[in-house]
């Protein structure tokens, strides 16, 4: 966490203007202002996809969070309301993986000897390890979002509605089990989805071989196969003929081989001896010897084994070329899709001599134990393979191709038949295609090309991962019949929740002397903690409530108060056989230190903490619920069929709702302040058990979910799959999951009707990278439209990727990129959100990162509109007019200039091209500070009008930057805001600039910098100092009113601009007259450098003495700020001035006067 930790002397002056004005949001509230300002034009739907919190944010997620932020921020400024929800990714892989290295953790097998339990609550405790760190990294970057108020995949009412989902999409006959080839990742002992397995593909250098297949009946007559993965072979069960190919046998070293006559001169060479035609009905059917003799006997079990007999023929597929190989395709149904396919034709057996570990089994001795893939040396168990075929061998090649590797730990994934739920994508592919193309895509090659793509061959998704730490598959079968049954809601659950048959009533004991008294007592000593009389007749009166209940059973608290209010209540219902048990589990509350005192005091310490906190001495209000909890479902567990009556306290009457509800902390705290047990009186407790943690809260996680008895229609147990939902089904699923729908519909509800409108669906705009077209895109997309008919998002931007600055990947070890945090503190989030933003990464093209660059979008957009607004607050005067009406044609140009990039910016935000909306505003502040301004200083000094112009632009520039810089934007909208205005520039609205056309003034302005820009190169080759004035320049196009002639002569420093055929000249005779000006214009820059660096104020006025060569020149000069200029023959400095034909001196005292 280092490099998030900047010392103070390292943070630049913009980045501590930067965390002041963070500091103002925080305490103004000003993001939750935001969200409650007017929003007349409605709802902006904006889904935020969830991170993980495992690690810190790194540039690309710094990179997302800042477009996800700037188009809310411009929507919100157009009147819509924006909700800002963040998540948490919480399940998966990713999160495993890191608690498997800190465990130590090998393999699956692991995990099962430490106890799912164990490995599940360390995955848990991790999830949110580093979410303080993006709580003040987020907001930092300038990011608003509800990171209190978030959403994680793990909680219970997310994975409800997972299930919901899951349940409804089977329903609908989208979901299937099924057994199919499917990349297995042997270290994390699961199957990957095919958007997974695309993720990891890297080229390795792998062993090819050629093997023998020897006809049973024609003996040194071989089938050649060829084969890219020799570990497959001792599961060979058949050999396959293509369709379409001709065959023939080859006599060579002895032996006769039988191959695609199309390939044999690149098997054989040209020294390939005899050819002879073979004809495929001499070849179909055959039987061969297999390469592994005894492996398929060994490991083929039930149904398999019926099916040897069809095993180690040869068959024809279409499927099999003579592209490449021999023409022969060696079959192996555990580990093909093709293979399994014809298995299924042929009744083939399907036989794994590989585990799910990736591991080889016993029955292949010359490689048992043996990785089929080890990761770093892919080869190593196909050479062993390799050796042992000796003679059936025919020969090996080496092979460099691409090879899928697990996404998360970069193992060598195997093809491997499995078992897995699986969503029916392709049968709705053709509506999934038709709404993409709905979608507005940025940049929209992405959408119709590589997502487009995606689609169209989409194939069935694989859901289920046999892993630990996610949201089960809620299928359950029965453990008779084998029947399914899937479970949609909590309530689904219950209504199978295997039940004693028990009735439970709870109440609390009669008023006490302690509750007299108003006192906290943990025991019967604590002023003799006993019933009243008043709470002996409670007891007796309230008792009657049970009388028809026929309670079987009394467990009571062993406090005096609790057991006599147990006895009164048996002795009035006449229950003389039932006896009363005492349970210490029941007892009051251990008030610790608070105990004896005033009870209030008690009830201000449980406001103030936390369900977990501890009073000193004492115990939590968890510990209490944790005890009752033991007590409740060890009745449920013991007895069956009963009525039992608990007599405990107040806080046991709180805590053991709170455990039959399965509520957790919050609401539990919630639960225990608003309740107000009331003496003596019995309530029946709303009670069916509940898979639940050691807290007793509602958890839907292993081992709890597969330890909950539920019971089928039938009375039959049922059993659980194993399985867990792959991530990217519950992150699919954050659009109606995150706020539990259908079961609360308070935020998400996409039902329409006549008279109804979809709420939260679908989303105006979601925001990624590249790498999620095949992710959280895709499963959004796929989840929505069978769920709801419709893609869930209608406009998309797709970013890039940032490399280093050397292009390669950013990498922590090689250290090749500076750390986010370390970027911001230099140069400020505004100049790094600038920088990409207007970055072709925006166009999903990968950008190099430039520290340089983030420093040049720093000086020359930002530092430039700042020096604008310094000179704005030095020079311009007091009370500056809100309204513009100036007829000055620098100011008309300028506020053209303004409305001209505002409906650019509009355009590119609308667009949703944030480039396209960012690049104007760089040209506006050139524009404003270089010419502009350059060319208004003394007129926004004196001018009225001049001065209100450029306040106008400044707080138009500040609306306009809000989105993409809203620290400066906040910081330049404080000193030129109008009175009427909001506070904040990010409460205001987006500027409405309205006026006539201009389009001309632009276009002659755009004129009068091009031939000022020309004419100056002129000067610089003809060797003349601008500031020296020249007689003319000609030009063939000039500007056509006076006013921009002016400008044009002011900024060339010419007497005059004439119109003449053929190129721009300048006249650079100089006459004396000429000379003169420039000298004086080089004494007044003298003088100006001279203030600068005396530190005077443009208030200060001085006194000046120069050399009395120059007495001639400067005569009569009179000067704003020069009180006084005198003449000497002695002065040769300080300071100096280059006159045409010498240099002279000068001194400048300030005039104190």
């Amino acid at each position: 966490m280092a490099e998030m930790e900047n010392d103070d002397n390292q943070v630049s002056e913009v980045a501590k203007r930067e965390e002041e004005i963070l500091a103002y949001w925080n305490e103004q509230q000003t993001f939750k202002a935001s969200l409650e300002k007017p929003s007349p034009n409605g709802e902006y739907v904006f889904y935020d996809g969830p991170p993980f919190a495992t690690g810190l944010p790194h540039h690309g997620h710094i990179l997302a969070g800042t477009i996800k932020d700037a188009i809310p921020r411009y929507k919100t400024m157009r009147g819509f309301h924006v909700r800002r929800r963040w998540g948490w990714d919480s399940h998966g892989l990713p999160l495993e993986n890191i608690i498997e290295k800190e465990l130590g953790i090998k393999t699956k097998r692991d995990i099962e000897e430490m106890g799912v339990s164990v490995f599940n609550e360390a995955a848990r405790n991790a999830v949110l390890r580093y979410a303080n760190e993006w709580k003040r990294i987020v907001p930092r970057i300038g990011r608003w979002v509800d990171m209190e108020d978030d959403y994680k995949t793990m909680d219970t009412t997310y994975t409800e509605s997972v299930w919901w989902a899951f349940k409804r999409l089977f329903d609908k006959d989208l979901i299937e089990e099924g057994f199919k080839v499917m990349q297995l990742c042997p270290r994390c002992g699961t199957t990957l989805s095919n958007f997974e397995v695309s993720q990891g593909y890297k080229d390795i250098k792998d062993i090819t071989a050629y093997a023998k297949f020897e006809l049973e009946d024609e003996l040194g007559t071989y089938l050649l196969a060829w084969t890219t993965t020799p570990w497959t072979l001792p599961g060979n069960i058949a050999l396959a003929l293509g369709t379409d190919i001709e065959y023939v046998k080859v006599e060579k070293q002895g032996g006769h081989y039988i191959l695609a006559g199309a390939l044999v001169e690149k098997v054989f060479g040209e020294d390939h001896g005899d050819v002879t035609p073979v004809h495929k009905s001499e070849l179909l059917g055959r039987v061969y010897k297999p390469v592994f003799p005894g492996v398929i006997d060994t490991l083929a079990e039930g149904k398999e084994r019926d099916k040897l007999g069809a095993a180690f023929h040869v068959y024809e597929a279409d499927f099999v070329t003579a592209e490449d190989g021999t023409g022969i395709v060696h079959i192996a149904p555990a580990f093909g899709e093709d293979d399994l396919s014809l298995a299924r034709v042929h009744g083939l057996p399907i036989v794994h001599h590989v585990d799910r570990d990736g591991r080889m089994m016993s029955a292949v001795p010359a490689v048992a134990g043996k990785l089929a893939k080890p990761k770093g040396q892919w080869w190593e168990t196909d050479a062993l393979i390799v050796e042992y075929l000796g003679d059936k061998l025919f020969k090996t090649e080496e092979k460099v191709h691409s090879y899928p590797h697990c996404w998360r730990c970069d193992t060598p994934l195997l093809n491997y038949a499995s078992g897995s739920w699986f969503v029916r994508v392709p049968t709705f592919k053709d509506k999934l295609v038709a709404e993409n193309e709905k979608v507005g895509w940025v940049p929209e090659a992405i959408g119709k090309n590589r997502f487009g793509d995606w689609l169209n061959n989409a194939r069935d998704w694989a859901i289920s991962r046999s892993r630990y730490w996610g949201a089960p598959i809620p299928v359950w079968k029965n453990e008779k019949t084998g029947a399914l049954q899937v479970f949609g809601s909590v309530e689904d659950l219950k209504k199978h929740a295997k039940k004693s048959g028990n009735r439970y009533f709870v109440m609390r004991h009669g008023e006490g002397e302690h509750n007299i008294k108003g006192v906290a007592a943990k025991g019967d000593e604590t002023f003799r903690a006993v019933l009243t009389e008043t709470g002996r007749a409670q007891a007796k009166k309230n008792a009657a409530a049970l009388a028809h209940a026929n309670v079987t059973r009394i467990i009571a608290s062993p406090l005096a108060r609790g057991c006599e209010t147990a006895a009164i209540v048996k002795e009035t219902l006449g229950l003389t056989n039932v006896e009363i048990v005492q349970d210490e589990r029941l007892r009051e509350f251990n008030f610790g230190e608070l105990d004896g005192k005033p009870i209030g005091e008690f009830v201000r310490w449980r406001e103030e903490t936390t369900y977990a906190d501890r009073i000193p001495g004492g115990e939590s209000y968890q510990d209490v619920k944790n005890r009752i909890g033991e007590v409740l479902y060890e009745l449920e567990r013991t007895y069956q069929n009963e009525t039992i009556l608990i007599v405990t306290h107040g806080v046991g009457i709180e805590t053991i709702n709170a455990v039959a509800q399965g509520i957790d902390k919050d609401a539990s705290k919630k639960l225990s302040a608003d309740m107000v047990p009331l003496y003596a009186t019995p309530l029946e407790l709303d009670f069916t058990p509940l898979p639940h943690n050691t807290e007793y809260e509602l958890d839907l996680h292993r081992p709890y979910i597969d330890e909950y008895a539920l019971v089928d229609t039938d009375g039959s147990l049922l059993h659980r799959v194993a399985d867990v939902f792959d991530c990217w089904f519950e992150s699919g699923s954050m659009s109606y999951a995150q706020d539990h729908y259908p079961f609360e519909k308070d935020n998400f509800d996409p039902e329409t009707g006549l008279f109804k409108k979809s709420k939260g669906y679908p989303a105006d705009f979601i925001a990624e990278g590249l790498d999620q077209t095949r992710g959280w895109f895709y499963s959004m997309i796929v989840l929505g439209t069978a769920l709801f008919g419709h893609s869930p998002y209608k406009h998309v931007i797709v970013n890039g990727l940032i490399l280093a600055e050397d292009g390669r990947k950013m990498s922590k070890s090689l250290k090749n990129y500076p750390e986010p945090m370390d970027v911001v503190a230099k140069y400020g989030a505004d100049a790094l959100r600038l920088y990409l933003l207007s970055s072709p990464l925006m166009r999903s093209e990968d950008l190099r990162f430039s520290e340089k660059g983030v420093a040049e979008v720093g000086n020359k957009v930002i530092g430039r509109l700042h020096n604008t607004l310094v000179f704005y607050e030095t020079y311009a005067m007091n009370d500056v007019p809100e309204t513009v009406s100036s007829t000055h044609v620098l100011d008309r140009w300028i506020m053209a200039r303004l409305k001209e990039v505002r409906d650019e910016v509009t355009e590119g935000l609308e667009s949703y091209e944030l480039d396209r909306a960012a690049r104007p505003l760089a040209q506006l502040v050139d524009d404003l500070s270089t010419w502009y301004l350059r060319r208004s200083r003394d007129r926004v000094k004196d001018s009225v009008d001049a001065a209100a112009t450029m306040r106008c632009v400044l707080r138009t520039t500040a609306l306009l930057f809000a989105p993409f810089t809203p620290f400066y934007a906040e910081y330049l909208w404080r000193n030129v805001k109008f009175i009427s205005d909001p506070e904040s520039v990010h409460l205001a609205d987006w500027p409405e600039l309205k006026g006539a056309d201009q389009k001309t003034l632009l276009e002659d302005m755009a004129l009068v910098r091009t031939l000022a820009s020309e004419a100056l190169k002129l000067r610089q080759q003809a060797g003349i100092v601008v500031r020296q004035p020249l007689a003319s320049l000609s030009a063939p196009t000039i500007p056509s009113t006076p006013e921009l002639i002016e400008i044009l002569k002011e900024e060339v420093n010419v007497k005059d601009v004439l119109k003449h055929e053929g190129d721009m000249t300048l006249d650079t005779e100089l006459t004396e007259e000429l000379k003169r000006e420039g000298d004086v214009r080089a004494f007044m820059r003298a003088l100006a450098d001279a203030r600068k660096d005396m530190n005077l104020s443009p208030k200060d006025s001085v006194m000046v003495v120069a050399h009395s060569a120059a007495k001639e020149i400067l005569a009569n000069l009179t000067l704003p700020g020069l009180a006084e200029l005198s003449f000497e023959d002695s002065v040769d400095g300080p300071y100096t001035a280059e006159f045409s034909a010498m240099k002279i001196g000068f001194t400048v005292t300030r005039n104190a006067a």
